[in-house]
């Protein structure tokens, strides 16, 4: 069963920077903190929509700010809302995200007490010139000693960071990716940067000092980077933003997708299926997926299949239990299924 978090969005409050990127109204829609009855409302909403059994399975997750740096009364009182649900069995624990600074041994102290199980840290990047280009007010050693505090209590760790930004580049990006993989995060987002109205990206790109991605840049990166952290063993859990009618309305610039991550793996797909085929003679060929890949392996508007076509390739796509490939004479035996170099050697 895929993984859900029961989310409250706790914006802005707490935190001491504002990013060069930042505008957590228009990422999130929320604009007012949340109570400890809102937290309880979430929760029992949850428990109707999700279902007891799976529900039991989803954390509590604080979004949207700096949670760690919070004024502390406050901070604990969302925090033993959310922790009566969980010492009552009702859901598997409590997930979080914060600064890299806003973590040290007594604010561990006081997560583990409240049944806190999963902490996201917002690097953004390891690079430290993009991190004080970009306003971020902390630095790569300090996201290197929160990730081992928070492993060395036991808690899950997660990394979130983004592509695109002022002073990074596509080798930067990959400098970070390696970097978080040697902290042996559980989890991973990955954010291309976006220009949203109010923020100091938008002053930079209407000046014009500042060119986002473009989609099909943020695409091709994003891509080396989900394949680089998935063999690994390290879950990337979303690429791009979630989608929102505020950010679709009030976005400025930038590699935004409403399926962004569709794209990503479709690119994957393209990518696999251009290595089985490179030795292979051109003519009419057949692919088996199971139904779920199926938009995937075909691309956007079939883009796939029109590439492999260019390469001399007239592929179809079914349905199958598994991935196969048949020429006219029938299945052809590979090594691999989807046979792909690390995308960064």
């Amino acid at each position: 069963m895929k993984h859900a978090n029961v989310a409250v969005f706790v914006p802005h409050v707490g935190c001491p920077h504002r990013c060069s990127f930042c505008d957590q109204w228009t990422i999130t829609g929320k604009s007012c903190q949340p109570t400890p009855q809102d937290v309880c409302a979430a929760a029992e909403t949850a428990l109707v929509s999700l279902g007891k059994a799976a529900a039991r399975k989803a954390e509590i997750a604080f979004f949207g700010g700096s949670f760690t740096a919070i004024n502390a009364a406050y901070r604990r009182s969302l925090l033993e809302a959310a922790a009566s649900y969980v010492k009552n069995g009702l859901f598997a624990g409590i997930r979080l995200s914060t600064r890299p600074d806003a973590i040290d041994s007594d604010i561990l102290d006081e997560l583990c007490y409240f049944g806190v199980t999963t902490v996201e840290l917002g690097a953004q990047s390891m690079d430290d010139r993009v991190l004080q280009k970009n306003g971020r007010g902390h630095t790569a050693e300090q996201v290197r000693l929160a990730s081992h505090q928070i492993a060395a209590r036991g808690l899950h760790l997660g990394l979130q960071m983004m592509t695109g930004l002022p002073s990074d580049t596509d080798e930067g990006a990959r400098y970070t990716a390696r970097c978080f993989a040697e902290l042996h995060p559980e989890e991973i987002r990955i954010y291309p940067a976006i220009v949203l109205p109010g923020t100091q990206l938008a002053k930079w790109y209407q000046e014009g000092s500042y060119q986002p991605e473009t989609l099909e840049e943020a695409v091709y990166l994003c891509t080396d980077l989900l394949q680089f952290f998935e063999e690994r063993g390290i879950h990337v859990i979303r690429l791009g933003l979630h989608a929102s009618p505020e950010l679709e309305r009030n976005r400025l610039a930038g590699p935004w997708h409403p399926a962004f991550r569709e794209l990503c793996e479709s690119r994957r797909w393209l990518l696999r299926m251009q290595s089985v085929f490179t030795n292979l003679p051109c003519g009419d060929y057949t692919i088996t997926v199971p139904e779920k890949y199926l938009s995937q392996v075909k691309g956007q508007k079939k883009a796939n299949l029109s590439a492999m076509k260019k390469m001399g390739y007239q592929v179809s796509v079914q349905v199958g239990e598994r991935f196969q490939l048949y020429d006219k004479s029938g299945p052809i035996s590979i090594k691999e299924s989807f046979p792909h170099a690390d995308p960064f050697t």
